[in-house]
């Protein structure tokens, strides 16, 4: 027996496949933030308003529901008010596709994202010290390939300012090492920016690609940073390898270190570095991507001189003399054996 959808089925697929993905062309994280918004409201009208999702129909939902999941997100579920509002964000897009798929109910649909989102605390910036990078990037030992690809990736994780997702998304083709030198990073909203790259920072690039073979057109498409199947790393995988980075820096300097570290504080940390060396805040927001889609034209872009000339300036040897001396570039025997390489 054939079992019929309901308006509400109808609607969301209609809403995820020709709404987001084709007219709005979002990308596949938003989708995927988008698709489990939607699993918990199904959660909530089946154990809270005792509607099976068989059974759920656009007459199910009013201003009152919407409100009260999201109460229940924060009250029931412990959703910090960031994850309530971002949860909200995708159900005020489903109103507006609904304001014009079926403007019967365009009242109802006004109402329902009608509500307003809930004041964040005026968040606090943790970032660390360049001095607490130069000791972070001072653990990772460069006497193993392994550890090699840690310096590499986490110093370009800062220096790049890159989202964590950003960084794990990179491949050899995303980089250009010959002057100018940058990093292509594909970003939230589908968007593309380019980063200048110091010299310092190239030149561990160009190792780390000429030793794991990545510097071929044949290569140009694989991940950047990849584990010992061949995958590209997981945001996970990164933060496992920062925290066992951050555990020894602890121990040799314990006042420099936060408790709680992730990716996005070397992100925090690079706009915060900038922003101390004197760099104007629309040239902070166009490297680090900040610039949302609909406030784009209100700022200046800058140019690839400017962004080179803003990052010069507020440089600085987080990869000192004691890495350097570690450097497998330094060692000739290793030097030797990456060139057999090639």
């Amino acid at each position: 027996m054939k079992t019929d959808v309901t308006d509400f089925a109808d609607y969301l697929e209609s809403f995820f496949t020709d709404y987001l993905a084709s007219e709005q062309g979002v990308s596949k994280h938003t989708v995927r933030s988008y698709r489990d918004t939607f699993v918990l409201l199904i959660d909530y009208m089946s154990d809270v308003q005792g509607i099976t999702v068989d059974k759920l129909s656009m007459t199910n939902f009013s201003r009152d529901v919407i409100l009260s999941f999201l109460n229940w997100l924060q009250d029931s579920r412990k959703n910090s008010v960031s994850t309530r509002n971002q949860r909200y964000a995708a159900l005020r897009s489903f109103c507006e596709f609904l304001e014009r798929k079926d403007p019967t109910r365009l009242a109802t649909w006004q109402s329902m994202r009608s509500i307003k989102s809930k004041k964040l605390p005026t968040p606090t910036v943790n970032h660390l010290t360049v001095d607490a990078i130069r000791c972070l990037l001072e653990q990772v030992s460069t006497k193993d390939r392994h550890g090699r690809r840690n310096l590499t990736l986490l110093s370009l994780l800062y220096e790049s300012g890159a989202r964590v997702q950003e960084l794990i998304d990179l491949t050899p083709s995303c980089l250009r090492l010959d002057k100018p030198a940058l990093v292509r990073l594909h970003g939230k909203g589908n968007k593309t920016r380019i980063v200048p790259l110091r010299e310092q920072q190239v030149e561990i690039l160009a190792t780390y690609l000429e030793e794991n073979r990545l510097n071929t057109p044949s290569q140009s498409g694989r991940p950047l940073f990849f584990n010992s199947s061949g995958a590209k790393l997981t945001s996970s995988g990164v933060t496992y390898i920062l925290k066992t980075y951050a555990t020894m820096a602890r121990t040799v300097h314990p006042e420099l270190i936060l408790n709680q570290i992730s990716p996005h504080i070397l992100r925090h940390s690079k706009a915060m570095h900038l922003l101390q060396a004197g760099v104007n805040l629309v040239y902070i927001r166009d490297i680090l991507g900040h610039v949302s889609i609909q406030t784009t034209e209100i700022y200046a872009r800058a140019d690839s001189k400017l962004k080179r000339e803003s990052l010069e300036k507020a440089s600085f040897d987080i990869i000192g003399k004691e890495i350097g001396e570690l450097s497998w570039e330094k060692d000739k025997k290793l030097r030797s054996f990456l060139k057999g390489l090639a």
